[in-house]
């Protein structure tokens, strides 16, 4: 079995006639959307917007060629023809800008567009996506200017988080006398040693020295843009803009945070006796966070652990399997972590061949197991969403986290019935690890980019500074759970997730997506079989409906906290 992913799918490398000939075609669709944006006005509203569809539609599928790029570079940051071919790509997508901007004026001009979309089969399906339109139309700005933003974003935002991303993956910690990646150190804080733990929680902090003031910048520079973007748009606030692209409404992540603050004493409670557990009497250090409790000692091999997904996967449901033993069979995932390869895990849509990519910086635990089964959910989301329009594919930041999360819930409740004593522990203690992660370090981030969002408005924050607002951020979500002599005040440099010049509060999708998918949970273990045709249904609708509406195809009201108190 491939221990690396194929991405021979898209292409076979940057000399691959198809590569070269899609770069053509990158060209050529420019230069369609450009003179059809000065023809719509010519031509019957119909066949304007089937011309422009096609058009948006042929985009979408070019989107293949940064994907390709994007998924070499993140297995060697170091690579240059990935670097240079993104900017060349990036640069194309920038001149479809005004045209984009021409085509979502129109179609939210168009006051019959019900009337049409009654009478064609391909707009009807595109009903939700132009709902979208009409509905963010107000946040448009003039042709010229969104061309102008698109251009400016390479050499703005993208090239900072770009910046952020090839500092991470590149910078070294010493630890026992030797250089090791940060995606090494990191995982060393799941050793069974406690002065293991410890070191390398100490080098991991010592390393971010060298790279902290560039990554300020990098922080300060992106969200400084995000804040005149949404100015400029007219959103009262950065959150009320990314609550609108994310399809959910104010009450929902208010009846959240409702129960979230709610049951937050019931996980300090946990950290604190975790902390008494292993020696510590002022709570627990932040590098015994991860410390494993129990004889889950074993390490799995790529082989076992596909057994240990699939055995469980097939009791659940068996299409989640096969798409599981096809993502290991067809080398989709690249498993182990190497230096210039970025860290943490994620899973990449390939929507236009039904097909998904994973990476994972796998060392064999049984967590790295779970995080196999969260991206797998992932990929399980596109899979249900892959008989979709092509421009119907792109699911909401709050449902994303929904399919991945459900899965960490099917793998580890079916091993923990069958564990017992030590292992049933570590298993358990594996579950409360995470659970935490999705409140108090989910809920830290929300505080720590609330905080910074509405600092950068008329300052700079200087590394110091960002560290001792990330402290205080820890210090309020985790409360005396943890010792605050050892809490984790980079926490703001290691995580991509800030660093989005698209995307911000990267961090309540989290809590959302494990919290609705225990709910979800919940009501699988109460209806059985019965329930999973509702689950695949409602990860369809993801992509075309609110999150809300999705919700009430399960029988939810999201803006009820109830809810997310019975998932607590």
């Amino acid at each position: 079995m491939n221990t690396t992913w194929s991405l021979d799918a898209l292409y076979t490398g940057y000399d691959d006639e198809k590569f070269k000939e899609d770069m053509k075609r990158f060209d050529m669709i420019i230069v369609k959307m450009d003179n059809l944006s000065k023809e719509l006005d010519k031509l019957p509203k119909k066949q304007a917007l089937n011309q422009i569809f096609d058009c948006l539609e042929e985009a979408f599928r070019l989107e293949h060629l940064a994907a390709y790029c994007s998924l070499r570079q993140s297995t060697n940051t170091t690579e240059t023809e990935a670097t240079s071919y993104l900017g060349q790509i990036n640069q194309k997508s920038s001149n479809l800008a005004k045209a984009n901007t021409i085509f979502m004026k129109y179609i939210a001009k168009i006051d019959d567009i019900d009337a049409l979309m009654k009478e064609d089969e391909r707009l009807s399906e595109y009903a939700y996506y132009i709902r979208k339109i009409k509905e963010n139309n107000k946040h448009l700005l003039s042709d010229e200017t969104e061309e102008i933003i698109a251009k400016m974003s390479i050499s703005g935002a993208n090239a900072w988080s770009d910046l952020q991303s090839y500092l991470t993956s590149t910078v070294k910690a010493m630890y026992d006398g030797k250089e090791v990646t940060l995606s090494e150190i990191r995982n060393m804080a799941y050793s069974t040693d406690e002065s293991t733990r410890k070191g390398a929680y100490e080098a991991e902090l010592e390393c971010y020295n060298k790279i902290k003031d560039s990554t300020a910048y990098s922080l300060n520079s992106i969200k400084l843009q995000v804040l005149t973007l949404a100015k400029l748009r007219g959103y009262s606030s950065v959150l009320d803009m990314t609550l609108e692209q994310s399809n959910m409404k104010k009450e929902t992540l208010n009846a959240m945070i409702t129960a979230m603050k709610e049951f937050m004493p019931k996980f300090h409670e946990y950290l604190r006796f975790k902390g008494k557990a292993l020696g510590h009497e002022n709570g627990l250090p932040w590098y015994d966070l991860f410390a494993p409790m129990g004889a889950s000692e074993k390490k799995y091999s790529i082989d076992e652990a596909k057994e240990y997904l699939l055995t469980h996967f097939r009791t659940f449901a068996p299409d989640l399997a096969q798409m599981v033993e096809r993502a290991f069979d067809e080398s989709w995932i690249d498993f182990y972590p190497k230096a210039g390869k970025v860290g943490g895990a994620f899973c990449a849509n390939l929507q236009p061949m039904k097909q998904s990519r994973i990476l994972t910086n796998y060392d064999g635990t049984i967590s790295d197991i779970v995080t196999l089964a969260h991206e797998l959910g992932h990929a399980y989301h596109n899979h249900n969403i892959h008989d979709h329009r092509l421009l119907n594919s792109d699911y909401s930041m709050p449902v994303a986290e929904t399919a991945s999360t459900f899965n960490e819930n099917v793998i580890l409740n079916a091993a923990i019935k069958d564990a017992k004593g030590e292992e049933r522990l570590a298993l358990i203690e594996g579950q409360l690890q995470d659970a935490t992660q999705i409140i108090c370090d989910i809920y830290s981030r929300y505080l720590f980019e609330t905080a910074v969002i509405e600092k950068r408005s008329d300052s700079f924050m200087f590394a110091d500074e960002l560290c001792e607002m990330m402290l205080e951020a820890q210090k309020e979500a985790y409360g005396d759970g943890l010792d605050t002599e050892y809490l984790h005040p980079y926490m703001w440099v290691c995580k991509g997730h800030y660093y989005s010049g698209q995307v911000s509060f990267y961090n309540f999708p989290y809590a959302f997506g494990g919290l609705f998918a225990r709910g979800l949970y919940a009501k699988y273990l109460e209806e059985g079989e019965a329930f999973l045709p509702k689950y695949r249904s409602l990860l369809h609708a993801t992509t075309v409906s609110d999150v809300e509406d999705a919700a009430k195809i399960a029988g939810i009201d999201l803006t009820d906290p109830e809810f997310f108190r019975k998932a607590l």
